[in-house]
Parts: C-alpha cells; structure tokens; sequence
C-alpha cells in the first residue's frame, strides 16, 4: 500500500459558477493560475484553508486577487458549499465509480460517502 503522501492529490473547481443574474463569478481563464497556485501551496501545506463538508476550501483571502475587480462578497460566494448541489449531483458520482467496478480504489469510494454523511448532517 502507498503511503498516503505519495498519493495524488485530488481538487474540485468549479470555474463556471453564476451569480442570481446568471453572471459568471470567476473572471475565466487567465486568472485560473490563481486558484492554480493556492493548490500548489495547499499541496505544500502552506494555504490557508477551512474544512468543509465536502473537504478543504480556500478561505476567503486565500487566493490571490490583487487587480481583481472581485468583492469579498462575491468570493464568498465561490467559496460557498452548494448543500443541495452536491447532493443532488452525488448519484452521478457514484454512478460513474459504480462503472468502474474493482478498478475503483476503495478509499475513493468511501470519501464519496464520506461527502454525503458530511453534507446531510451539516447545516443548510
């Protein structure tokens, strides 16, 4: 068995959420190398984070929005964990590792169960 850290390290980013006005949030692609870098520094164990239901999220001055036109209402908002969201898109998750059968390791499996306990028991 592999040591846990030389495992691959697995992160979630949503770059297409919108506002109430159908706005996207994030500025797009250029700015990406932003998110970018407080995954390498999380990586590194240097990011500054906050436990979530569905795992480690940056906290809201965590990423780097210098030159930003990004109020901290609006991050967040990013930063924010779509209860029903994840619970409403978790089938698809598990129905996608269901096709992968045997091959699937087991401790991806119970992480993907891990997030659903988490998010029915935490707050709305």
């Amino acid at each position: 068995e592999v040591g846990a850290d030389k495992l691959p390290k697995i992160f979630y980013v949503n770059w297409f959420r919108k506002d109430e006005k159908g706005k996207f949030m994030w500025p797009g692609f250029g700015d990406n190398s932003r998110v970018l870098q407080w995954i390498c520094e999380r990586v590194d164990g240097t990011a500054k984070a906050v436990e979530t239901p569905v795992g480690f999220l940056p906290t809201v001055d965590a990423i780097d929005t210098t030159g930003l036109d990004i109020p901290k209402e609006t991050m967040q908002q990013l930063l924010q964990v779509d209860k029903e969201g994840w619970l409403r898109d978790l089938p698809m998750y598990k129905e996608f590792y269901d096709k992968l059968g045997s091959d699937l390791p087991a401790e991806l499996s119970k992480t993907l169960s891990d997030i659903q306990t988490n998010l029915e028991a935490s707050k709305p």
